[in-house]
């Protein structure tokens, strides 16, 4: 098999998600320091002014339930460390593009109502929609066991996309995890892959592999002739023996009746 795919190391995929959390509760901290309305830079659909929160909407959270941002932080930290350490090489593009998308995506197809869509969880489902879908495309051990996980942990989430609850962005969800999920398809090619097996190399090489069930046809063939010829070599043997003379010889002895 081909050598295996080398994984990012999870200090460094902590220290990213790890300040991507920073960041969002210094905003949470700095809506109880400052007089300014934080939540308009969240996304206000089809509107100019909100075109801002494409950027910001993820670091806004409800500054009256502190329960919001304390329930996005673990999957926040979680989702981007398995981000960064088991997809390295295309983390950082994943990440940017598809936080842009899902802001972009919500901008455009959330109804506008007057109210501002702000929160991390958009990007929690990008994120968790991009490790299940990619993992079960690449066919790959270690990145099925992380969609299981993923499947195991948040699951739930799926629900989470249907209009259920009126003050959640539910929008924010159906189109993070409708982003994650195509670009899975998308980045299918890049990125970790599953090892190959030696026969897969040289197909793709052009090299045609051996014909393992002539060989096995073609061994048979000399067994059974080398049977065949050991079988009449030892009934020639045997025929040999019947047609054999056997002479036997005794001495014979002779008395001399001569007297004195």
């Amino acid at each position: 098999m081909r050598n295996q795919p080398s994984f990012g190391s999870w200090s460094a995929s902590f220290l990213v998600s790890g300040f991507i959390l920073v960041i969002m509760w210094l905003f949470y901290w700095a809506q109880h320091l400052f007089d300014f309305d934080f939540y308009k830079l969240g996304i206000l659909p089809r509107t100019w002014n909100g075109l801002i929160g494409i950027l910001t909407m993820p670091f806004i959270h409800s500054q009256r339930e502190i329960e919001h941002i304390v329930n996005n932080s673990i999957p926040t930290l979680l989702l981007i460390s398995s981000l960064f350490y088991y997809y390295r090489p295309i983390a950082w593009k994943v990440l940017l593009i598809g936080w842009l998308l899902t802001g972009f995506g919500v901008w455009i197809y959330a109804e506008n109502t007057g109210a501002y869509h702000i929160g991390m969880s958009g990007i929690i489902y990008f994120l968790a929609g991009f490790l299940f879908t990619s993992g079960v495309l690449r066919k790959y051990l270690p990145l099925q066991a992380l969609s299981l996980f993923i499947v195991f942990l948040y699951g739930s989430m799926i629900w989470g996309i249907f209009p259920m609850e009126e003050k959640i962005s539910w929008e924010g969800h159906f189109v993070g995890m409708a982003v994650g999920t195509v670009m899975a398809f998308v980045f299918r090619q890049t990125g970790p892959q599953r090892p190959k097996f030696q026969y897969e190399i040289e197909k793709e090489m052009g090299i045609d592999p051996p014909d393992l069930e002539g060989m096995y046809l073609e061994r048979m063939r000399q067994l059974e002739e080398e049977g065949l010829r050991k079988e009449q070599e030892g009934a020639q043997s045997n025929a040999e023996l019947r047609n054999t003379v056997v002479y036997h010889y005794r001495p014979t002895s002779q008395k001399n009746d001569t007297s004195e």
